[in-house]
């Protein structure tokens, strides 16, 4: 089972799968940007919504885990999606609410705009849809003066560039 699958489906996650290998065959790749914007800037990419058909779920956990598109773009779980406590409303149980964290807006497109991403994992779970997802991003509040010196200020100490990530036409 994938990391993915496992989140999705608020299971105990294994073990994610190895990057794979560099493939034999060419891949087109898109030009890079003339003036890339600083990628210094975290930001949360946050999936909530209903999973309908786990078996459908599963291949597309496990695509996205053999692609290792959140690894090279700096993408990392940093919740679960299952609650540890429910303080108001009812949560229906195959309801999941998963945030991922990337280095920056642009990478954050970049994983959502990739030729991998919609051309071959994305249609794993749509037509007709396994789940019924809301997919938003938001920007990393800046820290409370009060909180310096308490916690870490949000910050990659890696450098994780989305030129060279195979495109496609984002959607309008």
């Amino acid at each position: 089972m994938s990391l993915l699958f496992a989140l999705l489906l608020g299971a105990a996650p294994l073990e994610a799968a190895p990057a794979p290998e560099a493939a034999s065959a060419e891949v087109e790749t898109a030009p890079a940007p003339a003036a890339a914007e600083p990628c210094d800037q975290p930001v949360y990419m946050v999936v909530s919504g209903r999973t309908r058909d786990r078996a459908r779920m599963l291949a597309y956990g496990k695509a996205f885990a053999e692609s290792a598109i959140y690894q090279r773009l700096g993408g990392y779980y940093i919740t679960l999606p299952q609650p540890i406590a429910v303080f108001e409303g009812e949560v229906p149980p195959d309801y999941v609410n998963l945030t991922v964290r990337f280095p920056c807006l642009a990478n954050a497109r970049a994983f959502w705009n990739s030729r991998v991403y919609q051309e071959t994992i994305l249609p794993l779970r749509q037509n007709p849809a396994a789940g019924d997802y809301t997919v938003t991003v938001y920007a990393e509040a800046p820290l409370r003066s009060d909180m310096i010196g308490k916690v870490e200020a949000g910050r990659y100490l890696a450098d994780f560039p989305a030129a060279g990530e195979p495109q496609v036409e984002p959607r309008r």
